[in-house]
């Protein structure tokens, strides 16, 4: 907590003065352009691997970067969904794996969740995602963890379009989804190519 501390102070004295007429500028003005769906792994920065200025960005993180399937009922991410697309009509919305997941690693070795009640539950939600692995990748190590990072991406991007403030937002053409998969060691990130449902380089 001591490190944490230390570091909101050099925000304040190095950080905050050169950046203070933007920081006075967002004090009222909200716009971010796309929203941010990504794992809560602390390896994974949304504003740090797509150098973007706060208030950019609209991020929701969740373990494993699920989404869940709308439905009714008060719903943290449902809710964030709705007011980015809805409220501040974000143009693109973004959905990033990435490797070493340990939500995907776990789903992947079939491991025992039996102390973990509540992850267990919340993995259901990729359900869909580890029977298509199951189907048609690796049936282990580290190429089925791979797999199922991607096809978890494919599987949370269709649990996306079930929100009714996404589907609105497409059928008007006003919002673009996209897949990605960010490689830690590397730094380099895959993007889901819609035409051939590949993940390739992301184009610059």
């Amino acid at each position: 907590m001591h490190d944490i501390a230390e570091g909101f102070q050099r925000f304040r004295q190095d950080v905050f003065p050169a950046r203070a007429e933007l920081f006075a500028r967002l004090a009222n003005d909200h716009r971010p352009g796309a929203l941010f769906i990504s794992c809560s792994d602390a390896r994974v920065v949304p504003e740090l691997i797509t150098q973007r200025d706060p208030g950019e960005l609209f991020v929701i993180r969740t373990a494993g970067n699920l989404v869940p399937p709308y439905a009714p009922g008060a719903d943290g991410v449902a809710a964030s969904i709705e007011y980015a697309v809805g409220v501040l009509g974000v143009t693109d919305v973004i959905v990033c794996g990435h490797s070493d997941c340990g939500a995907m690693t776990a789903l992947a070795s079939g491991g025992d969740l039996g102390t973990l009640p509540a992850v267990a539950d919340w993995l259901r939600h990729a359900d869909a995602a580890k029977a298509r692995t199951d189907a048609t990748g690796p049936a282990s190590g580290a190429g089925r963890v791979a797999a199922l990072v991607r096809d978890n991406v494919l599987s949370q991007l269709a649990n996306l379009r079930t929100h009714p403030s996404v589907a609105r937002a497409l059928a008007r053409q006003e919002v673009t989804l996209h897949g990605w998969v960010y490689d830690i060691p590397s730094g380099s990130v895959e993007e889901l190519d819609t035409t051939s449902g590949r993940f390739v380089a992301l184009a610059g």
